[in-house]
């Protein structure tokens, strides 16, 4: 055993003396190639009495892996030698200003959908979810849409058949939502709508966000406290706003929204409201005479336009980082 341990030693030295990889490689053969010393010891286990033979096989794999192990890591030490020299001959230039990595960002459109139901959200508004293909009874019917709507018409909707469609707006998920929930209600829900109209303002596919309070004795003040209390939060505590009187066929009374905007010097809608029709709650089995309520839809996209003063509608969806990036 002392014998094997000092022929290891000396192995080690012999390695440790070498100082390139061709010397390493020529030791190497010296002991583990095929004619190699410690090849040859493994070989002559064949001539030994049993007794011996587990004896120095044991002995000799262990020295051979010691070595193997010792070169392995002399091999290393002269690789990463190699890749600094490297490194320096190729004068990288460690004195270059570093590169600001590019990261994404959350969209325009997503974030204000965020913000608008995080404020809603504080007063006890559950978000909801709907299906962007709808049915005409829950699209127009349920919410008092009479047959003869210019809403129905195939130049202002994507009809699929004459029962299925591209929904117009977020508020059928409001009729789902009554027709399966137990009262009180308060929900927000937001999405895409689809409406067969293009221009610098109007965009065939754009976004709307719904909000449905039903409980009792909710009136049009508390409506126009809520939404005065959203405008004042979403542009600025400066702004000016005005209810207009207005109609929809799924409310009443129906108001639109107006905020005075100082860069045209004009008054813009910005979304519309309304008590729930008698007839909507009616259509799902709630008691008008015991419940009220108060909806309103708004669309991100204008909501958007208005408060960074962006005038071409097409800009959300163009994928230009140039105006991405100045929402991060």
């Amino acid at each position: 055993m002392n014998k094997y341990k000092k022929y290891v030693k000396n192995i080690k030295l012999e390695i440790n003396k070498c100082f390139s990889l061709k010397e390493l490689n020529l030791i190497k053969l010296k002991y583990l190639g095929r004619k190699g010393e410690i090849t040859k010891k493994i070989k002559s286990i064949k001539d030994l009495s049993v007794n011996k033979k587990k004896k120095f096989s044991i002995l000799i794999n262990k020295i051979k892996k010691k070595v193997q192990n010792l070169f392995y890591l002399k091999k290393n030490y002269f690789n990463k030698i190699n890749i600094f020299k490297s490194n320096i001959k190729n004068d990288i230039d460690i004195s270059l200003s570093y590169k600001e990595p590019i990261f994404g960002s959350i969209h325009i459109i997503t974030q204000i959908i965020n913000d608008i139901q995080s404020y809603f959200s504080n007063f006890g508004f559950s978000i909801v979810f709907g299906k962007e293909i709808e049915s005409n009874y829950y699209n127009f019917d349920a919410l008092n849409i009479k047959k003869d709507h210019p809403s129905r018409n195939k130049k202002d909707t994507f009809w699929f058949n004459s029962n299925f469609l591209l929904r117009t707006q977020t508020s059928s998920v409001q009729v789902r939502v009554m027709e399966n929930c137990s009262l009180p209600i308060r929900i927000i829900s937001s999405g895409k709508v689809y409406r067969n109209d293009s221009s610098l303002t109007h965009s065939p596919m754009f976004h709307q966000i719904e909000g449905l309070l039903i409980d009792k004795g909710i009136s049009f003040s508390n409506l126009k406290w809520m939404m005065y209390n959203f405008l004042k939060n979403f542009f600025s505590k400066k702004i000016k706003i005005r209810f207009r009187s207005s109609y929809f066929p799924f409310t009443t009374p129906s108001a639109e929204i107006d905020i005075f905007n100082k860069n045209s010097n004009k008054w813009l809608e910005v979304l519309g409201c309304g008590m729930v029709h008698p007839n909507v709650l009616k259509n799902v089995n709630i008691d008008s005479k015991i419940y009220s309520g108060l909806a309103f839809g708004i669309g991100i996209e204008r909501l958007t336009m208005l408060k960074y003063n962006i005038s071409n509608i097409r800009s959300f969806f163009k994928n230009d980082l140039r105006f991405l990036k100045q929402f991060k």
